[in-house]
């Protein structure tokens, strides 16, 4: 039996339809990813399955006795509550089930044929083996500590950012693990480190949920189905995101052998109504009307059409790369450092910035990559160090606040202040409705202010906005943030063809594997890496190097000891040697991983080598690496197997 099902639900705001009559059914282990424009009605849906909206019709039915959790964008808290008040405050169910086992537990002792009792026990084992309830303490300090909250536990929650308040929700969910999570946009606020462990707590745990994200690697990792909710219909594909981009190719290849079958039929019924004659006057006003029909069916086919083929359009947009062999130097960075707080962010970081670059910079929450940006523009400056701009640099900057928008103006206000309705836009002039319309908005929007405009819709305008002005180097903090993924895709496409340099923050690895070509990786401590790999790339890199080191770690702790000199059948003198000599030799390859690992990360080190060599021999030293340590295992174990014989 399905958890939750939708039969014919409709449900529509003023004149704008948000469903039409639809279908949905979700059972238990499916993790399903909703996709859909901004304003489409992904919000509305979780709500309706929440039972928060009404919809105007239709059935929605939910299993008797279902547990939902919802994780809003605005979530609510009592007032004064702290952060570990918060999340304890929604375990204590979980809290008396445990009370309660223990307190069975003991009786049972003194009555072990008590039936009623076992029986007790066993279902209070089950409820609380699904829901993860035993060892809460411990869950909780991990929590905390993967969702950085650890600092603000005895701080109240009102007191933090929307963020991190987000983060509190998100945390008390977790350790809930309801029958059902309704996750709206559950990694905005989220740097790749927490993503990576919702990740892992989702598909370890085996949670049921509805999750609406805009961060593609996320819904190709974690969804076993997406859910399309366009034009007021959803739409279901099988697996991740790239499933469903296949799926949606093939969807395309179908709808135009529709299309061209359809706008055959509709030339013969024209045909036939030409032919027509009055003795079948009656017959022929049927035709017309089956005509008008099919003219309306085509209609809809080619707007339908037309989306798909955009979409697929800018999901694989590239540009050709250009061989640029003098570039403008944009920034000359020499030894720069800031301390804020008696905490370094940078330290001696020296790089240059070229024209078309396009530079990734990523790390943890608050390592300090806004205030980079920030260096960059002026508005903050070094605590030492020297960042020499080109003469006549133009910048166009987008922060998280938005600020190149004013409240109080409408569209029309903002992109023509100075009257007219026209606009130019990489030496083409548009109609202002037009050019927007490429980001998205109806023309309804025109005289709109932009203050009551949602976070996404404010985001689309700056970005909008920005790309109407004449720039050198652009620098963007965290502009996918409140995006839907058909204007990250219009967003990816402006920006590869953008000729100017880029420097963007972002968590979204998808976005940077598309865009970016170099990383300043912010590591802490005022470190910053560069680094030639995709963003993807590093991550990966990263965690084979973090487990090569903990694998480092127990083959230092496991040497072999002497051999005692009385007991002579053990192993032969060749292989002891090489079990006495295969620790020398697994450090010499550490370091030498390391080495190589450190020319990765120093520009002057891999342009003077080469990158494609480095990979290779970092890919041979691994493989190396991972053949001696299984040598040194197998000879350990035999040597342990002829000590006990």
């Amino acid at each position: 039996m399905a958890l939750v099902s939708l039969r014919g639900v409709s449900k529509r705001y003023e004149a704008q339809p948000i469903l039409c009559n639809v279908e949905f059914h979700l059972k238990e282990g499916e993790r399903i990813a909703l996709v859909g424009r901004n304003g489409s009605g992904k919000s509305t849906f979780l709500k309706i399955i929440a039972g928060v909206v009404t919809p105007d019709g239709g059935e929605v039915i939910r299993r008797q006795g279902l547990k939902i959790g919802f994780l809003s964008q605005t979530p609510q808290f009592r007032a004064g509550v702290t952060v570990r008040e918060a999340i304890e405050e929604q375990l204590e169910e979980l809290k008396k089930a445990n009370r309660r086992y223990l307190q069975l537990a003991e009786k049972l002792g003194k009555e072990p044929e008590n039936r009623a009792l076992q029986r007790e026990l066993e279902q209070l084992s089950n409820y609380l083996d699904y829901h993860n309830g035993w060892n809460l303490e411990e869950r909780i300090k991990r929590v905390l500590q993967q969702l950085k909250l650890e600092q603000f536990q005895d701080r109240p929650v009102i007191q933090l950012s929307g963020g991190e308040q987000r983060r509190v929700a998100l945390a008390a969910l977790l350790l809930q693990k309801p029958d059902l999570l309704l996750l709206d946009e559950p990694t905005n606020h989220l740097d790749v480190y927490m993503t990576q462990f919702l990740e892992e707590i989702l598909l370890r745990d085996r949670y049921t949920f509805i999750v609406i994200s805009h961060d593609r690697y996320f819904i190709d990792r974690v969804a076993t189905r997406v859910v399309e909710l366009e034009n007021c219909k959803l739409r279901s594909f099988k697996g991740g995101y790239l499933d469903y981009i296949r799926q949606k190719e093939e969807l395309l290849s179908v709808k135009e052998k529709q299309f061209e079958n359809l706008l055959r039929l509709l030339k013969r019924e024209e045909e036939w109504l030409r032919k027509g004659v009055r003795g079948r006057l009656k017959r022929n006003e049927g035709r017309r009307k089956r005509v008008e029909e099919l003219k309306e069916l085509l209609k809809e086919e080619r707007r339908d059409l037309k989306s798909i083929e955009m979409q697929l359009r800018r999901e694989f947009y590239k540009i050709s790369e250009e061989k640029v062999n003098r570039r403008r130097v944009l920034f000359e960075i020499k030894g720069l450092s800031k301390e804020i707080g008696g905490r370094w962010l940078i330290k001696n970081f020296s790089t240059r910035i070229l024209q078309r670059d396009k530079i990734g910079i990523v790390g943890p929450n608050g390592s300090g990559k806004s205030t980079f940006l920030k260096l960059l523009i002026g508005e903050e400056e070094p605590t030492g160090g020297v960042i020499k701009r080109a003469d006549g640099l133009k910048i166009g900057y987008l922060d998280q606040r938005k600020s190149i928008l004013d409240d109080s103006k409408d569209l029309i206000e903002t992109f023509c202040p100075e009257g007219g309705d026209r606009v130019n836009v990489r030496g083409r002039n548009f109609h202002v409705y037009g050019y927007l319309r490429e980001f998205l908005f109806p023309p309804e929007h025109l005289t709109k202010k932009i203050g009551v405009l949602s976070g996404g819709e404010k985001m689309r305008v700056a970005l909008a906005l920005l790309f109407t002005k004449e720039f050198d180097l652009l620098i963007l903090d965290e502009p996918t943030n409140d995006l839907d993924i058909p204007t990250i895709n219009i967003l990816e496409e402006y920006l590869l063809e953008f000729e100017g340099g880029l420097v963007v923050v972002s968590h979204d690895r998808y976005f940077l594997d598309k865009v970016a070509k170099k990383l300043f990786i912010f590591k802490g401590d005022g470190e910053i890496e560069e680094s030639y790999l995709s963003y993807s790339d590093y991550l990966e890199l990263e965690r084979e190097l973090g487990e090569l080191r903990e694998e480092a770690k127990k083959v230092k702790q496991r040497k072999p000891q002497p051999r005692p000199p009385r007991k002579q059948r053990k192993l032969s003198y060749k292989e002891q040697r090489e079990l006495e000599q295969l620790p020398e030799i697994l450090e010499r390859l550490e370091g030498e991983i390391a080495q190589l690992e450190g020319c990765l990360s120093n520009p002057e080190c891999y342009q003077r080598e080469g990158l494609e060599p480095l990979f290779h021999r970092l890919e041979e030293l691994r493989r190396e690496y991972d053949q001696k340590l299984e040598r040194y295992l197998e000879l350990e174990e035999k040597r342990e197997q002829l000590k006990e014989a």
